[in-house]
């Protein structure tokens, strides 16, 4: 079956841009939607009833999609969902939970089947399946996350690019020059989640402009290896004598690893946390990036029932709304770099 992807596949557009052509709700140069009214005819597309015919009854719940895989634990994603029900609570809104991994069959079979009035959709990728899957069938939606077609649905997110600049700056302007940037999980980068993507993006041109010598490693969800990973890395040719961690739910284990090499957080090695929750310090008073769960899932929220607002009153021509939130630096106690005998330890 024809799919909107399809034919935005053969038109050369986003998924979103067919979408615009078919419901008329934003302006579209007249190039373009010849085009994708000329893709539509040659694959014969045409869009689900249940586009046009979705219920217009209101239940008063929001889908919350955060695929997860089964028996995973990550505290992030706990904060998020608690967060985000007391925000919908606040907009008379309950909150269904949706964490298969694979998101748009049970969207398509919520939004069909009219048990919520909108999806808030978390981990989002670069390419997400399940933007197109809403759009086509025209369920409000708002994202945690930001996709490469970031103005396809509206959506909130820290600003994971800046994020890393910046962490890497400080360390920096506090005199580094041998700097080690730990990504997020080896599966997180495969899938291209938004976040792991952008940090990485951030960290990689930073490295330039500073003039710093500043090395990528992408982290693991094995805690072995990871900790074999940081021997590795900290006993190489050139060791770092800082290191930023963006796999903020490893570094407990990261500091044990850290220590267990007989180095000293921050005496010997100068530990920066991006986009943490305060419990992931293991304890410690670590220079951060804190992640603004509140700010986030309150904003989220607020989109997703300005969305269903919008359609209900027949204004969805209005652009989707976006808040890109700029990182903060919480400085710990001390990031400048060790002195020689330390250095050497």
């Amino acid at each position: 079956m024809t799919t909107i992807k399809d034919v935005a596949r053969r038109a050369g557009v986003a998924p979103s841009t067919v979408s615009y052509v078919l419901s008329g709700s934003r302006k579209i140069s007249e190039d373009t939607r010849r085009t994708v009214q000329q893709a539509i005819d040659e694959l014969g597309y045409h869009p689900r009833a249940s586009a046009r015919t979705l219920r217009s009854t209101r239940t008063n719940v929001l889908a919350l999609a955060l695929p997860r895989v089964a028996g995973g634990y990550r505290a992030v994603d706990g904060r998020f969902a608690i967060e985000i029900s007391d925000a919908a609570r606040a907009h008379g809104y309950d909150v269904l939970l949706m964490t298969a991994q694979e998101g748009v069959p049970g969207l398509r079979r919520i939004a069909r089947s009219g048990q919520a009035d909108a999806a808030i959709l978390m981990a989002v990728e670069m390419d997400d399946p399940r933007i197109a899957a809403m759009l086509e069938l025209g369920f409000p939606a708002a994202l945690l996350g930001r996709s490469a077609d970031d103005a396809a649905l509206p959506w909130t997110d820290l600003d994971w690019e800046a994020a890393a600049t910046l962490a890497v700056r400080e360390l920096v302007a506090a005199g580094h020059r041998d700097i080690a940037y730990l990504a997020t999980t080896e599966r997180e980068i495969q899938a291209r989640r938004g976040y792991a993507i952008r940090g990485l993006d951030g960290a990689r041109r930073t490295a330039p402009e500073t003039g710093a010598d500043v090395r990528l490693h992408q982290s693991t969800g094995d805690m072995a290896r990871l900790a074999r990973r940081i021997g590795t890395l900290l006993h190489g040719e050139r060791p770092p004598t800082a290191l930023v961690v963006q796999h903020v739910a490893a570094l407990p284990h990261i500091l044990a690893a850290v220590a267990a090499e007989g180095l000293r957080v921050p005496e010997d090695l100068a530990v920066v946390a991006v986009g943490n929750l305060p419990d992931d310090l293991g304890g410690q008073d670590l220079p951060r990036i804190e992640l603004p769960v509140p700010e986030m899932s309150a904003a989220v929220t607020r989109l997703a029932v300005e969305a269903i607002a919008a359609r209900a009153q027949g204004t969805s021509s209005t652009p989707p709304g976006h808040l890109l939130i700029p990182p903060a630096f919480v400085p710990g106690p001390r990031i400048a770099p060790p002195g020689p005998r330390a250095a050497n330890a």
